[in-house]
């Protein structure tokens, strides 16, 4: 899989330049073959609600792992996005975690 940062993109930009849009919602195996082309995937996902969506947030952190780079979503679901894809990148070791807790106790 190619290291590409992560980005959080509003539902109506254009596909960046170099990069292979895999649609809306794509299955986990076509992301899986796009990704491990090399290519910068971009998915889009969509939702109409004005919270965080828990299912839209999990299917990103699925994503994430497979390698997509670039995320369309609703403006409602960028700071939840942008989260989960620090969450992932923690979990995977591509980055510092935000913060660090020993025990406490």
């Amino acid at each position: 899989m190619g290291m590409h940062e992560r980005m959080v993109l509003p539902p109506d930009a254009p596909v960046p330049d170099g990069a292979v849009d895999a649609g809306t919602a794509p299955a986990a195996s076509r992301v899986e073959r796009l990704a491990a082309s090399g290519d910068a995937v971009l998915v889009t996902l969509e939702t109409d609600a004005r919270e965080p969506d828990p299912g839209l947030l999990a299917a990103a952190s699925v994503y994430a792992w497979l390698g997509v780079a670039y995320f369309r979503v609703p403006e409602s679901q960028a700071d939840g996005m942008r989260q989960v894809l620090d969450m992932v990148a923690s979990i995977r070791g591509t980055r510092p975690p935000t913060l660090a807790r020993r025990g406490l106790a």
